[in-house]
């Protein structure tokens, strides 16, 4: 990737609405190279999708939880399914595998406390080999971005 292919990344994650011609005028580049450029790593899965952003909270979920997950045991069975776990679970946005004291951190979403509640003893706390779950409310958010910063 050169230094044009992060020029036309870096517009793309600020619109992915942006027509060919209007990108191609961003980055100072003609518009059939342009597409070229962005077909190439497409295809090469440097680009993997198109999304819309939408609020969380007109979506009517407006609760974000951090969870912090330690597993009773590290053995491939119990990892595996704790993370295909995860992979099913709705609420939970990300999932990440820690150092530290906690093996996963999960950003789950919910509607109310209500349904908080509702997730952790109706989902969570029927998953083998969790040793502890550990849980932080954000009350509000500083920064959120889904692009970038420029190497």
């Amino acid at each position: 990737m050169d230094n044009k292919d992060r020029q036309i990344l870096a517009a793309l994650q600020k619109d992915g609405r942006l027509s060919n011609q209007e990108l191609s005028e961003r980055v100072n580049l003609s518009p059939s190279p342009c597409l070229r450029r962005v077909r190439i790593m497409e295809q090469a899965g440097v680009i993997r999708g198109y999304t819309a952003l939408v609020d969380q909270k007109a979506w009517g979920l407006p609760v974000t939880v951090f969870i912090r997950i330690k597993l009773e045991r590290h053995s491939d069975d119990v990892v595996q399914a704790f993370e295909r776990t995860m992979l099913e679970m709705d609420e939970v946005m990300d999932c990440w595998l820690m150092t530290g004291r906690s093996d996963y951190q999960l950003r789950v979403i919910a509607a109310d406390l209500d349904a908080y509640e509702a997730f952790v003893r109706g989902k969570l706390q029927h998953i083998t080999g969790i040793a502890s779950i550990d849980t932080s409310f954000a009350y509000g958010s500083v920064k959120r971005s889904q692009a970038y910063p420029s190497v």
